[in-house]
């Protein structure tokens, strides 16, 4: 007798549902106690019946079953969230990659290197790119030019204002040193009023030679 195939749907008789489902369950008991004992395998099978009662079988526990399944779940998470990371990061340094390709056949372009295959449109393009960027250097050029002679100026007003500071100090020192000779020659020279007698000694005489003697002249009022 062909047994026809059945339908996959929930069985509306309550009868019927149940003596399939006692069936099944024998059944799927039974090949997971095959399938432990003939491939080695840890199984654990859990079955909640529709009045939840419970039915279970263990090639070891039950809980030691578990915690190992949790354990290698959290394990496969962590792989797979490092594959996530390391393919992020690969699509990432390619991304890069492409870019830096991108820009050193740019460079070589600006320098005119590789530009027998551009179009009128690229050329035009490069040729505003090197417009502009010697626009940029040309400004920034002059800015430090004028910075420098600004800087220049600065210390040749600088050194002139020293100069005058040092000819001020000269002149001032001069008048000083001449003050001081004046007043020098004054006291060589002075002669006190006060004195009654001045010796002069004069050259005239009379009588012999060999009498000559200094004599003393009184001052004249």
């Amino acid at each position: 007798m062909v047994r026809g195939k059945t339908e996959m749907k929930r069985i509306e008789n309550a009868t019927s549902r149940q003596v399939t489902f006692s069936k099944r369950r024998n059944g799927l008991l039974k090949k997971a106690f095959e399938l432990s004992v003939l491939c080695d395998a840890e199984v654990a099978l859990i079955i909640l019946s529709p009045r939840s009662k419970i039915y279970e079988f263990s090639s070891s526990s039950i809980a030691n079953t578990i915690e190992r399944y949790q354990r290698r779940v959290k394990e496969i998470g962590i792989n797979n969230k490092r594959d996530d990371d390391s393919q992020q990061a690969r699509s990432e340094t390619s991304g890069l990659t492409k870019k830096i390709e991108q820009l050193e056949i740019s460079k070589r372009k600006l320098v005119g290197e590789g530009i027998d295959v551009c179009s009128i449109e690229e050329l035009q393009q490069l040729e505003n790119q090197l417009e502009r960027g010697l626009t940029r250097i040309r400004a920034k050029k002059y800015q430090l030019l004028r910075g420098e002679i600004e800087k220049l100026k600065e210390e040749g007003r600088n050194l002139i204002k020293e100069n005058k500071e040092l000819k001020q100090k000269w002149r001032g020192m001069g008048a000083i040193v001449a003050s001081s000779s004046s007043t020098l020659s004054s006291s060589e020279v002075n002669i006190d009023d006060n004195d009654t007698t001045m010796e002069v000694e004069t050259g005239l005489f009379i009588g012999p030679p060999e009498t000559r003697q200094s004599k003393k002249i009184p001052p004249q009022n």
